[in-house]
């Protein structure tokens, strides 16, 4: 298929997908578009791990309180373990009512469908060299399915592209059932919920950043390159690198789309390349400042730099 059909293929398939039926996975049934109940139950998790030290209580943090995700990520020992705390989380009261109140908007595109509601963990190998790094949930995509990218036009096109290039089993994600698979690829955000107008603001950011931190350091051993989808992103990510070891410069680099740096890692791991990507929303598709085109040429690049292309 010659590069415009393909990119006519990526901007339309969103009218195709809606279309579509979809399973209701057990799974993720938490929230109908009816239902006006909390979607999961409130539960508890120790701080850490194991048996506490001598003399010392080991605390227990509700997800609701605003320190849970400070609490319950740092203890998590591998990228599953990590990705069944996520879910759990309602460390941001605006955030919660939000994503509970698009769950019951009753769009008729969505009608009498299952919503996740709850905040999105990663998607992808837990050995992947090669991170994706978007911004947040969009309201009536992942925070729908349960599921990064999935759902939505912005999951269309970054899916479509990632199966150009060999890195995805399927060009259209519609449900966290549909049999999608990664290769080499995992994809997370620095929030992990949907908020109001896609704009999270400072604090829910930094609220969230220890989920992001957490899984940057289990992926460390393989990860080689990251893609950050727009500035946000990119802003987030940052710090998060250099407390993690990784010799990000000072001044910190400015986003921009094609952007290439190189982070020197923590003693005895390798370099980390950054990639800048305008990110994959519908306005920057639609008017477009981001083409297929653009995006593959990015995603091709942190590939072969992870050495999956």
């Amino acid at each position: 298929m010659v590069a415009a059909a393909v990119d006519r293929r990526i901007c339309t398939a969103t009218g195709c997908l809606r279309n579509l039926s979809r399973r209701a996975n057990p799974a993720l049934t938490l929230f109908r578009t009816s239902d006006t109940s909390r979607p999961f139950p409130l539960g508890r998790f120790p701080e850490r791990r194991g048996p506490p030290a001598s003399g010392t209580v080991t605390r227990m943090r509700a997800p609701d309180d605003p320190a849970y995700p400070r609490a319950a990520a740092p203890a998590a020992a591998t990228v599953a373990d990590l990705d069944a705390r996520v879910p759990r989380c309602a460390a941001c009261p605006r955030l919660v009512g939000w994503r509970e109140e698009k769950a019951r908007d009753d769009l008729p595109a969505y009608r009498g469908q299952e919503y996740w509601a709850r905040p999105v963990p990663g998607f992808g190998p837990p050995d992947a060299p090669l991170l994706i790094v978007g911004l947040a949930p969009a309201a009536h995509g992942a925070n729908r399915t349960g599921r990064m990218f999935t759902g939505d036009r912005s999951g269309d096109v970054l899916c479509a592209a990632l199966y150009d290039l060999g890195l995805a089993s399927r060009p259209d994600p519609v449900a966290a059932d549909d049999g999608l698979t990664l290769r080499g690829v995992r994809m997370s955000s620095p929030v992990r919920c949907a908020p109001p107008q896609n704009r999270p603001t400072p604090g829910e950011r930094d609220t969230c950043r220890p989920w992001l931190a957490r899984e940057l350091e289990l992926l460390a051993p393989a990860l080689r390159s990251v893609v950050v989808l727009g500035a946000f992103g990119w802003q987030a990510l940052l710090p998060v690198l250099a407390a993690a070891g990784w010799a990000v410069p000072r001044p910190r680099p400015a986003f921009g789309h094609g952007v290439r740096i190189t982070l020197d890692g923590p003693a005895g791991s390798r370099p980390l390349d950054l990639f800048g990507c305008y990110h994959v929303s519908q306005r920057n598709v639609f008017t477009g400042r981001l083409t297929p085109a653009m995006l593959r040429e990015v995603l091709d690049g942190a590939a072969r730099t992870a050495g999956i292309r």
